[in-house]
Formats: C-alpha cells, sequence, structure tokens
C-alpha cells in the first residue's frame, strides 16, 4: 500500500520492504531519500539521465538493512535534489516537494524529500544524507529533528556519494527519543559515548550567532538557555578566527573538487541535463580538476585538529542552524544562492571537522520553522543524542 504522497515527499510512494516485525525499532516506518540502493529498486539521485543510465540495485544499502532487520518497515523513496548538490530541495525536473510548516517556502535539500515527509506524519523517520549540510538545513527549514553523525560513523556501502570525504549517513525524526533509538540501530550501542552523560563545556560561537538575522537570533534565545542549563559550563568561544567565510571556501573547495572525482566521467559520458543551478555548480567544480589543494587539505586539517581537541568527549557547540526562515519557493536565483552561502557557512564548521551534529526545532519569526544545533565531539554522537533527548524533552 503506497503513502500518502500528498505533499509530493516521494518519487516512488509504492515502495515497500517489511522489516523483520521485532526490534529496538519494531512497528516503525521509515522513507529513504533515493540515493540508498534497495533491492529491485532503480535510484534517480534526483535526475532522470542518472534513473535512465543505471540498473536497479542488487541488494539493500547497508544502513537499509540494518534498519530493517531491527523492525522497521521501508515505505517509500523521496525526492532528492540533482545529485545530491544543493541545499534549495526545488528539483529541475521532479518538481518541488510541499513543505508542510510553510507551505509557500523551500523545503531545503538535498534531502529535502526525507524532510517532508517526517513533517507530514508519512513515515515515523527517514534516511537522507548530509555533505554539505544535506540534512540538517531541510530539517531547519521543515520544522523537524535531524541529525549528521561524526564522518565514516555509519556505513555508507550501497549509497550514490556526491564527495566521499564528507558525505554522511543522517537520519530525521520529529522527536528526539527516536532520533536516539535510531542512532542505537544504525550506530550500534556499543558506540563511544553511549551510555550519555552532561556536556561540561557548551561553547557558543559568535561568529556562528552573527550569521543569524536579529528576529531568528532572538527566537532561538529560549532554546539556547535551556541548553545552557543543562550543561556544566557556558559561555563565548571564537572558533573561526580566519572567519567563517573563509572555512566555507575551504570545504566548496574540496567539496567540489571531489565531487568532480566522483561524477565528472559519469556527466562526460551521459551527457545529463542538469537544471540551471546545477549545471553551473558542475562547471565550477569541472575547473577544480588538476588543482593544487594542498593548501586548502592543510587548513581543513588544523580546522579540525583545532575543534576536536576544543570538544574532547564532553563539550559541545551551540549555533544556528540557518541564518533565518527558508526562502519563498520559486525565488531569484541569485538570492537563493547567497542564502546557500549563509547557510554553508553555519553547516561547513561540522563537515570539516567530521563532528557530529544535531538539529532541534524551533518556532521563528512568524511562526516559521528554524533549527538550533547542538556540534557535539569526534565520535561522541549518542551521547550528543542522548543529552538532548534529556534537555530538549523539557521544553
Amino acid at each position: 500500500m503506497a503513502v500518502h504522497n500528498q505533499h509530493g515527499a516521494f518519487i516512488e510512494p509504492e515502495l515497500e520492504v517489511t522489516g523483520s516485525g521485532s526490534g529496538k525499532l519494531g512497528g516503525l516506518s521509515f522513507a529513504v531519500k533515493d540515493v540508498f540502493a534497495v533491492a529491485g529498486h532503480r535510484s534517480s539521485a534526483g535526475n532522470p539521465d542518472w534513473l535512465r543510465s543505471h540498473p536497479p540495485s542488487a541488494a539493500h544499502s547497508a544502513a537499509v538493512s540494518m534498519l530493517l532487520q531491527s523492525g522497521a518497515t521501508l515505505r517509500g523513496a523521496t525526492h532528492t535534489d540533482e545529485l545530491m548538490y544543493s541545499l534549495g530541495g526545488e528539483n529541475y525536473h521532479y518538481g518541488t516537494p510541499v513543505n508542510p510548516r510553510a507551505k509557500d517556502r523551500i523545503p531545503g535539500g538535498s534531502s529535502s524529500g526525507s524532510a517532508v515527509a517526517v513533517a507530514a506524519g508519512n513515515v515515523d523517520f527517514a534516511l537522507g544524507t548530509d555533505t554539505g549540510g544535506s540534512i540538517r538545513v531541510p530539517s531547519a527549514y521543515c520544522g523537524v529533528y535531524g541529525f549528521r553523525p561524526t564522518h565514516g560513523a555509519v556505513e555508507m556501502e550501497g549509497v550514490i556519494p556526491l564527495a566521499p570525504g564528507f558525505d554522511t549517513v543522517g537520519w530525521i525524526t520529529a522527536c528526539p527519543e527516536l532520533l536516539l533509538r535510531a542512532g542505537e540501530v544504525l550506530l550500534g550501542a556499543a558506540a563511544p559515548g553511549s551510555r550519555g552523560g552532561a556536556m561540561g563545556k557548551l561553547h557558543i560561537a559568535p561568529e556562528a550567532w552573527a550569521l543569524a538575522d536579529a528576529d531568528s537570533a532572538a527566537s532561538l534565545q529560549d532554546g539556547l538557555q535551556l541548553l545552557q542549563a543543562g550543561a556544566g559550563w557556558s559561555g563565548a568561544t571564537e572558533i573561526a578566527p580566519e572567519g567563517l567565510k573563509t572555512w566555507m571556501n575551504v570545504f566548496r573547495e574540496l567539496q567540489g573538487a571531489e565531487i568532480w572525482a566522483t561524477h565528472g566521467a559519469w556527466i562526460a559520458r551521459a551527457q545529463p541535463l542538469f537544471g540551471p543551478d546545477i549545471a553551473a555548480r558542475f562547471a565550477w567544480a569541472a575547473g577544480l580538476a588538476g588543482q593544487d589543494h594542498s593548501r586548502a587539505l592543510r587548513m581543513r586539517a588544523e580546522i579540525a585538529a583545532r575543534l576536536r581537541q576544543l570538544l574532547g568527549e564532553d563539550g559541545c557547540i551551540v549555533l544556528p542552524t540557518v541564518p533565518g526562515p527558508a526562502p519563498l519557493r520559486g525565488g531569484d536565483l541569485a538570492q537563493l544562492e547567497q542564502n546557500r552561502s549563509g547557510a554553508m557557512m553555519l553547516s561547513c564548521i561540522a563537515g570539516l571537522a567530521g563532528l557530529p551534529q544535531v538539529t532541534l526545532p524551533v518556532l521563528g519569526p512568524a511562526g516559521l520553522p528554524l533549527g538550533l544545533s547542538v556540534i557535539g565531539g569526534h565520535g561522541q554522537d549518542l551521547r550528543l543524542l542522548s543529552w538532548v533527548r534529556e534537555i530538549w524533552q523539557q521544553s
């Protein structure tokens, strides 16, 4: 039986695979972004030419198998931006899923359909991927919970890549309890930090908060205070003396080079039709081929070492997930690109250092959804999710 697709979240609402029936996730349903291998299903990666030129999967991806074995039932494949190379959610070929919490605004991408499916109540939770913010941004725009794990903590086998050095399997839920339960399955209950514990130090990054518009920053204050009350210490800490714009440029350079190395040969061979914004992005990425990226690689290593040392096992950084509410649908491409840059300056922090990040839903100006994010220490995924569940359920 197909899931209800009234918000256009699904590219294949009829796709269904019954879970084992028992386990930590028994009785729950989940959807998958259309980049996860499901036996017998052809993934589109958001582009008809990709769909045409790739065969059906022979087996489930590792993450899908883990969820099925834990009792959850897969119900539907969800829309994604073209080859996951966007944060907007507006697909040139397949249209734009409707944001259930703000129908005139974009849902965010590239895990657009997964966020919409959860926000609309079509499924209990959904799998997505996050390379440069593709779980965190749509979760914030759609008013749901989203999690990007430590890089490499969840198996990527059977998932179409974008930039492997940054790609992660993430998940989206409507409550913090399920965010943790799904994490215990996908991360393994024996993962570091699984016993939980309070955060000893909560760092408030002023350069990140400066990127939020004034009304949005004010709307996040109650949530910030709740998190501060649950930490041993909190205070302002500058994390990016070079500036977050510099960090974003390092991220974009390294990501773009990896994207072209990953997909350049297929693009040359298949000559796919892309939407104008995606085509421009791939053209820019193509120009990075053969360049010397050693300076960017050194900076990434320095940033990762600095943040991992700062956070240790029980430290965290609190910041806005996005600069403000989702932009209007069908907006000017230049304005959308400016919004994308602001979001990437915030999302590149965890991406460069390979750190786990959770985004928590907050009502912003005019009742529009926003996200408040917490970045945890390297490998401290379950500690972060457990702490957030304990703190946030008081709200």
